[in-house]
C-alpha cells in the first residue's frame, strides 16, 4: 500500500503539470517517471492514473459538480486534481478498492491542501460512493451533451462528428477513443524477421500478437518499459500504429529513388520508407523544429539506417534546388490529431475548433509548395491523423481544382485486401472503432 501511495502522489504531480500548467501528457509522464525507482507495477499504475484521469476529465468534473458544494472550477487546483484522480479510480478501476482510493485522497489533501480540505475531499468522495449506482447522464435526446459527458469529449468535437458522420458512428468512435490502445510496433526488417522478433519478445517475457493488416506489425502486451528491452536497444523494432505504416506502403518507395518527407520528424514514417527501400537510395527528411530532428537522427542510428539526410527547413518555403527532382514526396501534414485521441487524450482539451482554420491554411500551403518537388510521373502522398474533412478531402480537392498536373492515383494496389472496400473517392480513411487503428486519412496523387 505504501508503494501505491507514493505512486498516487507522483501521478498527482504529473496531473498538476498537465491540467494546470498545460504540459503535454506524454512529456509530463516521461519527466515524472524519469527518476522513479519503484517497481514496474507501480510505473504501470502511475501511467494508468495519469492517462485515465486526463481521458475522463469532463465526466469526472460533471460527477464532482453534482455532489460537491463547490464547483470544480472554484476548487483549489491541487484538491481538484486529487478529486479527479481518486474519482477515476472509484469509477473506472475495478482493481482499486473504493475505500482505499478515498483514504489515499484524504491523505494527499492533508499534504497539498489547507486546513479543512481533507474533510471536504472525504465528504465529496463518500457522497459520490453512496450514489455511484444512481448517477444519471444526460438523455440521448440531447446527443451532444450525452456524448460529451458520458464519454468525456468536448462538445464542439462530438457536434462535428454527429454532423459529419452520425450519432451511432460518433458514439462508437468516442467509446473507442477511451479504450487503451495496443502497443503496436513495426519490425525492422533491415535487421530481423517477424518470426525471429516474436521469439525474442517471448524470451523477454512479452505476449505478442500479429498485426491486423501488415506483415511487419506486431501488438505487444505485458511491456513495462520499451527502452529497457534489449530488442529495442538493438533497433529490432519501432513503435508505430498500423494506420501510420499504411502511409509508407501507399507512398510505395522503390530502392534507389529520391524521397522527400517535408514534415518528417520524429521519423517514424521516414524510417519505414527507408526500410521498404532496403536502405538503398536517398531520403531527405525535413522539419521546422531542430529538437524534433534530433529525434530523427537518434532513431536512424538505432535502426541502422544510413540513407536519410536530415534538414531543418520550413515546408512553406519553396526550395528551388529540388523542383522536379523527387520520385516521391510525402506530406504528412500538421493537423488537429483527432484520429489519435486514444493515444494522446489531452488533444481533447488542447485543441479548439477555431484551430482548424489556421491548420487548413497551413496544410494547403505546404501541399502546394511540396507539389513542385515531384518529378513528372512521380507521386505525392498527403496524409493526416485527423478525422476532420476540412483537413483531408477538402484540402486535396482544393489542390486538384487549382492544379491540373496532378490526378488522384489508385491506392488499392498498395493496401491489404481487407481495406480495399474502405476506399472512398480514391481516398483511404481508417477509424479506431472500425479498424482498431489510429484514425488516418491518406491520398496518393500522381503528377502527369
Amino acid at each position: 500500500m505504501k508503494s501505491q501511495s507514493n505512486a498516487r502522489e507522483i501521478a498527482l504531480k504529473i496531473l498538476y503539470q498537465i491540467n494546470e500548467k498545460g504540459a503535454f501528457s506524454n512529456i509530463a509522464l516521461h519527466k515524472g517517471l524519469r527518476n522513479f525507482n519503484g517497481k514496474d507495477v507501480d510505473r504501470t499504475f502511475i501511467t494508468e492514473l495519469v492517462y485515465g484521469t486526463v481521458k475522463w476529465k469532463i465526466t469526472l468534473d460533471w460527477v464532482i459538480n453534482k455532489y460537491s458544494s463547490r464547483k470544480v472550477n472554484n476548487i483549489d487546483p491541487w484538491i481538484r486534481n486529487i478529486l479527479r484522480m481518486s474519482l477515476y479510480q472509484v469509477m473506472f478501476l475495478d482493481k482499486v478498492p473504493p475505500f482505499a482510493a478515498c483514504n489515499e485522497a484524504v491523505e494527499l489533501a492533508k499534504i497539498y491542501g489547507s486546513r479543512g480540505t481533507s474533510g471536504f475531499v472525504n465528504g465529496v468522495l463518500r457522497t459520490i460512493l453512496r450514489n455511484l449506482k444512481n448517477i444519471v447522464y444526460p438523455d440521448i435526446k440531447n446527443p451532444e451533451d450525452y456524448l460529451s459527458i458520458k464519454y468525456s469529449h468536448p462538445t464542439w468535437m462530438v457536434k462535428r462528428w454527429i454532423k459529419n458522420f452520425n450519432l451511432t458512428f460518433s458514439e462508437q468512435l468516442c467509446k473507442a477513443n477511451n479504450n487503451i490502445p495496443p502497443l503496436t510496433v513495426r519490425i525492422n526488417t533491415l535487421k530481423t524477421t517477424r518470426d525471429h522478433a516474436i521469439e525474442l519478445f517471448e524470451k523477454e517475457g512479452l505476449k505478442v500478437n500479429k498485426g491486423r493488416f501488415l506483415d511487419e506489425a506486431l501488438n505487444i502486451q505485458n511491456i513495462p518499459s520499451i527502452a529497457g528491452l534489449t530488442s529495442y536497444k538493438e533497433g529490432l523494432f519501432q513503435p508505430q500504429d498500423e494506420a501510420s505504416m499504411l502511409v509508407s506502403h501507399i507512398l510505395a518507395p522503390q530502392a534507389g529513388q529520391l524521397i522527400l518527407d517535408v514534415c518528417g520528424a520524429p521519423g517514424g514514417k521516414s524510417t519505414h520508407i527507408a526500410q521498404l527501400m532496403r536502405n538503398k537510395g536517398k531520403i531527405i527528411v525535413r522539419d521546422i523544429f531542430k529538437h524534433k530532428l534530433k529525434l530523427v537522427d537518434m532513431l536512424t542510428r538505432r535502426l541502422g539506417i544510413n540513407i536519410i539526410q536530415i534538414q531543418e527547413y520550413d515546408a512553406r518555403v519553396l526550395d528551388e534546388d529540388l523542383i522536379n527532382k523527387a520520385d516521391r514526396v510525402l506530406v504528412d501534414a500538421p493537423c488537429s490529431g483527432t484520429g489519435i485521441i486514444r493515444r494522446k487524450p489531452d488533444i481533447k482539451w488542447t485543441r479548439q475548433e477555431k484551430d482548424l482554420e489556421a491548420l487548413v491554411r497551413l496544410q494547403k500551403e505546404i501541399l502546394k509548395v511540396s507539389s513542385h518537388y515531384v518529378r513528372k510521373g512521380g507521386y505525392l502522398v498527403y496524409s493526416t491523423c485527423s478525422l476532420e474533412p476540412e483537413e483531408n478531402e477538402e484540402v486535396v480537392k482544393n489542390f486538384l481544382e487549382s492544379n491540373d498536373s496532378f490526378i488522384i492515383d489508385d491506392i488499392s494496389p498498395f493496401i491489404p485486401i481487407d481495406l480495399k472496400d474502405e476506399i472512398k473517392d480514391g481516398f483511404l480513411r481508417t477509424f479506431p472503432h472500425i479498424h482498431e487503428t489510429d484514425g488516418f486519412f491518406i491520398a496518393r496523387l500522381k503528377r502527369l
